[in-house]
């Protein structure tokens, strides 16, 4: 009998450690935000009466959805010609792409933002071409553009990624039996590939967007105040003013529109359906 007890108690022995590093990393300070943005300075919904009631805030945090789902269109529109080609080519040739889609896996986004820094700099290579060409370079550093060109830069290759892995596992011949049949090339790429990448497209775009939401270092090096996004209003709250409560509730809020993104994608999909 004990030996039974024991050896059904082994499994969650195991689990221990694994628990416990996810409480203490993970659930103990989401509960100490969500305690702050009650408590401080007192205990009420003021934190978050005042982020509904003004309207600063409000467009802060209709700016983040904006800027999170216009990188997720563009990060579409880019990778998935690319990891079509991907699929479509031999292997020599998708090797090379698949690790130019992996090397800034292998780079930290500081680096990575500091270069657009660079390139996108008064005395930087893009104005060099311009004015080379004969046109006056327009201001491109401290700009909406830029921050929205860095933050696509770094997710990418998360888009990549989820389309390829699905459509790494269609039939390609389905696509030359419908030309067979009579489909041009592009009928049968719309009505037989396209359809069934579409979980890919589904995923990466729920990657992208959650991922972008939570932006803080890109859109402050590359960015304009004026087209502020919620993690840099949280920072301002926290180095500048001080207030602890607010900038809480502002993760809290940041933290629930989240996890309401990924619900639904559980709900219709499955988590783990999310990396393809």
């Amino acid at each position: 009998m004990i030996a039974w007890e024991s050896k059904a108690a082994k499994p969650y022995l195991l689990m221990a450690p694994v628990v416990a590093v996810i409480a203490v990393c993970f659930l103990l300070p989401i509960l100490n935000v969500l305690f702050l943005s009650f408590t401080e300075p007192t205990v009420s919904l003021h934190n978050y009466a005042r982020i509904f009631s003004v309207p600063l805030y409000l467009r802060v945090l209709a700016n983040t959805f904006k800027n999170a789902a216009l990188v997720t269109v563009i990060c579409l529109v880019l990778a998935y010609p690319l990891a079509y080609t991907l699929v479509r080519r031999g292997p020599v040739i998708a090797g090379i792409l698949l690790a130019a889609v992996a090397i800034p896996f292998w780079t930290g986004f500081l680096v990575r933002t500091f270069s657009w820094l660079v390139i996108f700099g008064a005395e930087g290579p893009v104005a060099g071409v311009m004015r080379w060409a004969g046109f006056e370079p327009p201001r491109m550093l401290f700009t909406t553009f830029a921050a929205l060109w860095g933050m696509t830069h770094i997710l990418l290759p998360y888009m990549v990624m989820a389309l390829y892995g699905v459509m790494k596992r269609i039939n390609m011949q389905q696509i030359k039996a419908a030309e067979s049949l009579g489909a041009t090339p592009v009928i049968a790429f719309w009505r037989v590939f396209v359809p069934q990448s579409l979980p890919g497209v589904i995923n990466g775009c729920v990657l992208v967007f959650t991922m972008c939401l939570g932006f803080y270092v890109t859109p402050v090096l590359l960015g304009t105040p004026t087209d502020m996004m919620i993690a840099q209003l949280i920072g301002q709250q926290v180095q500048e003013l001080l207030a602890w409560g607010f900038a809480a509730a502002l993760s809290v809020m940041l933290m629930i529109c989240t996890f309401a993104i990924l619900a639904i994608y559980d709900r219709f999909f499955g988590l783990q359906r999310l990396w393809g």
